[in-house]
């Protein structure tokens, strides 16, 4: 959901509330060889901005973003319940952003997204005493490089690459998390002035990478009391959050039914893609595959 208001010929403000990132799993009741494991993970950002025109070319931008996090870490192991509940946190961070416009025909942009540093409360019990301990997860930092063309008045192409800075991120580097580059691509065709046909695709490498895992417990995580493996930390991303998929199309349309009221309809699908880690004695292995179905209003004063 946004609003963008210009305020006059230079300068326009803009504020959104966006859902960045959400994912979990359920598996209680499904044996203890999955650790009645059961976890959520809801991120948002209420992002105002602005943006100035320097010339007919160029843009400048600057946004804060006020972020809110919900995270719920539940296990099972030995008959102890390790989870604390839902626990939420607030955040602050910025964004920085450029734009060229080169004559309607080709379309840039560079944004710098700065990491916001969130702390949730009593959120897991890792030495089996009943004290929840903090575990302070941080949203990354990211690079965004963007290029358009449009070269018809009634079809535009797009590609972006972005890159997300995971394993100095406070708990997904702990957690092992790879740095990502991600490629998309897509464009827009407009058969009417009132209907507009969209298709894209992006790729991301799995920032969660399997492979044999040391079963040594040596790795420490902020607030955790306990030391893990190799394989136990693998055994928590694959089992509680596998942001495993790597492929994914989209394909929408959007109809203009008045100079007032569009609508926008989208679907996604994410492509099927296994990851699997092992001990000496143990394998594990985790798939995943998504589709969405995504609607939006759109209203201008």
């Amino acid at each position: 959901m946004g609003i963008v208001h210009q305020i006059n010929d230079k300068l326009t403000f803009g504020i959104g509330a966006f859902g960045v990132s959400g994912m979990g799993v359920d598996y209680r009741n499904k044996g203890d060889d999955l650790l009645n494991m059961h976890t959520t993970f809801q991120f948002m950002r209420v992002i105002p901005a602005l943006a100035y025109k320097v010339n007919d070319a160029i843009s400048i931008s600057g946004a804060i973003h006020l972020a809110y996090g919900s995270l719920d870490m539940g296990a099972t192991i030995g008959g102890a319940n390790l989870g604390g509940g839902q626990s939420q946190t607030y955040g602050i961070g910025a964004q920085l952003g450029v734009a060229y416009n080169m004559g309607d025909f080709v379309y840039a942009g560079l944004a710098y997204q700065s990491p916001v540093n969130m702390t949730y409360k009593r959120v897991f019990d890792t030495s089996f005493d009943g004290q929840f301990e903090d575990f302070k997860l941080t949203q990354p930092q990211e690079l965004a490089f963007g290029v358009g063309v449009k070269p018809m008045d009634n079809l535009k192409v797009g590609m972006d690459i972005r890159w997300i800075n995971w394993k100095n991120a406070k708990g997904y580097k702990e957690f092992q998390w790879k740095d990502q580059w991600v490629i998309a691509l897509g464009g827009e065709f407009k058969p009417t002035q009132k209907l507009a046909l969209r298709a894209g695709y992006n790729y991301g490498k799995s920032p969660i990478r399997g492979g044999v895992k040391d079963i040594t417990p040596n790795k420490t995580i902020p607030n955790f009391a306990a030391q893990f493996s190799d394989f136990q930390i693998a055994m928590f991303n694959l089992i509680g959050f596998p942001a495993i998929t790597e492929h994914h199309i989209t394909l929408g349309l959007g109809y203009e039914f008045t100079k007032n009221f569009s609508i926008d309809l989208a679907y996604e699908h994410a492509f099927n893609k296994k990851v699997s880690a092992a001990d000496n004695t143990n394998t594990l292995e985790a798939q995943n595959a998504q589709n969405a179905i995504s609607v939006g209003l759109n209203w201008k004063f």
